[in-house]
């Protein structure tokens, strides 16, 4: 990983286009060839970047980054460069969830139609540039689903749909895709945040998941 603090501008040229006036900012280029320009807030999310594949071309005060199947590019422009320094970072296993998660997201691939009648799974741990969303499913009516699945449904679980939903639809094979945060428990300001952004909020019964409750069975 290469991390590159820098005063720069930055412009986003292609089916979208963005500007970011002349600031100190961290610029982060991956093993995997995506760069990302961070600022020192809003947490981890970046204020704008290119995911692979892509390529970097460095010149004096011009960084441009393109991307290899849309044209899109990233044109970074270098006032000042005050750190460069990279490192090697190996193989990451990866995030692993606890195991009422991962239960419950096999649970959910099995019984997609818990989600909405003839609904269908297109694939569990459906991949991004930065990392797998849980389940790609598709609606009744065809349309492409993200579903992100928490024990415990709290605002970073919301974040985190948040950018793959900006990943995913910016795939033209599957876009648009709307996003379902599913979770046992989901917290009030979650749930907020998650309307606020457009995504449905979905609470699990585990039980039911599991065909545990039966109606049936009840004796009230």
């Amino acid at each position: 990983m290469r991390l590159v603090i820098a005063r720069c501008s930055v412009d986003y040229v292609g089916r979208l286009t963005a500007h970011l006036p002349m600031a100190i900012r961290l610029i982060m280029v991956k093993a995997d060839g995506s760069v990302s320009v961070h600022a020192d807030g809003g947490a981890y999310k970046p204020l704008n970047w290119m995911t692979p594949p892509c390529t970097v071309r460095e010149s004096v005060g011009e960084w441009r980054v393109e991307h290899g199947k849309t044209g899109d590019a990233l044109v970074i422009t270098i006032e000042e460069i005050l750190a460069d320094r990279s490192y090697e970072l190996g193989l990451d296993p990866g995030l692993q969830k606890d195991g009422v998660e991962a239960h419950l997201q096999a649970l959910l691939a099995e019984r997609v139609e818990v989600l909405g009648a003839g609904w269908s799974l297109v694939r569990r741990e459906y991949p991004t540039a930065i990392g797998p969303v849980d389940l790609l499913v598709r609606d009744d009516a065809g349309g492409s689903v993200a579903v992100e699945i928490k024990r415990r449904g709290e605002i970073d679980g919301v974040e985190q749909l948040t950018r793959y939903l900006e990943l995913l639809n910016r795939d033209p094979r599957i876009a648009p895709v709307r996003g379902i945060f599913a979770a046992q428990q989901i917290k009030p300001q979650a749930r907020v945040l998650a309307v606020d952004r457009g995504i449905e909020c979905v609470r699990l019964d585990y039980d039911q998941l599991r065909g545990l409750d039966d109606p049936t069975t009840r004796l009230f």
